[in-house]
């Protein structure tokens, strides 16, 4: 069985963060591992308190991992400090980790940004050049740009500046774009689109989580990074489009649609 590691803050509500990343693991029939970097106390209406994990604690887990359970492939969510992503770098280093996915948690969704300036500087410098794919949405996709992007055409644009700071593959996100969902892979010099209606469906929370995970898995299974972003966007369609409506305000996925009754 392939073991995926997420490394990531906790939602009570179950929605997004690590809960989200060990239902999507589970649902790719992986084993799931953790390592809390914060717990929050949040729902599908808001965030109402965080409570950050200690670099120490951190660097803790992450031995206790990888010194007796092996991940095959590891996602990186909320980093909620410049200590902790210090940390969560020199130990993916220590242990020569590969099948890294970065998901940028950067940026809010209402645009506000969620880490300080120097922790955004630390997820620039040490843990974007260890990533073997980083997933920014388009706000995120923005602050690492310079610029604003509205169309495809920025997309492009903004990959390649984008680039210019990232070793690895980048994937920028397009659900913030108005009339399609269409997300750009850039590997190699090679812009990559999967094409995307948008769909109707308000229950988004967790969808980056959710995302990044299944990326992980796939990289994991042996897939391509092309493949392994083409079958995670099929999941997480899937996810959506099973309606799933749960909460007073933007709810989770149904992250075990794909899994038989039988």
């Amino acid at each position: 069985m392939k073991k995926i590691l997420s490394i990531a803050g906790s939602d009570c509500s179950g929605g997004a963060g690590i809960q989200a990343d060990i239902k999507t693991i589970t649902a790719h029939k992986m084993f799931a591992m953790s390592v809390i970097t914060a717990l929050t106390a949040q729902n599908t209406t808001g965030v109402f308190g965080v409570m950050e994990s200690t670099p120490e604690f951190v660097a803790k887990q992450m031995d206790a991992v990888f010194t007796d359970i092996f991940p095959d492939a590891i996602k990186i969510g909320m980093v909620s400090n410049s200590n902790i992503i210090a940390i969560i770098s020199d130990k993916l280093k220590e242990y020569n980790t590969k099948n890294i996915v970065l998901d940028p948690v950067m940026i809010s969704t209402s645009g506000s940004k969620l880490l300080n300036d120097d922790a955004m500087e630390m997820l620039i410098t040490k843990l974007m050049p260890i990533a073997t794919i980083i997933t920014p949405n388009i706000p995120e996709a923005e602050y690492l740009c310079g610029f604003n992007i509205q169309t495809k055409d920025d997309m492009q644009k903004a990959v390649l500046e984008i680039s210019k700071k990232v070793i690895g593959i980048i994937l920028v996100k397009g659900g913030h774009l108005t009339h399609c969902s269409d997300d750009l892979l850039y590997v190699n010099g090679e812009f990559i689109w999967f094409e995307q209606a948008n769909i109707d469906n308000q229950n988004t929370h967790g969808t980056g989580c959710t995302l990044s995970s299944a990326i992980a898995c796939n990289l994991a299974a042996g897939m391509n990074i092309k493949n392994s972003v083409k079958v995670a966007k099929e999941y997480i369609t899937g996810a959506l489009n099973a309606n799933l409506n749960l909460g007073k305000g933007s709810g989770p996925l149904n992250h075990c649609w794909n899994l038989s009754n039988k």
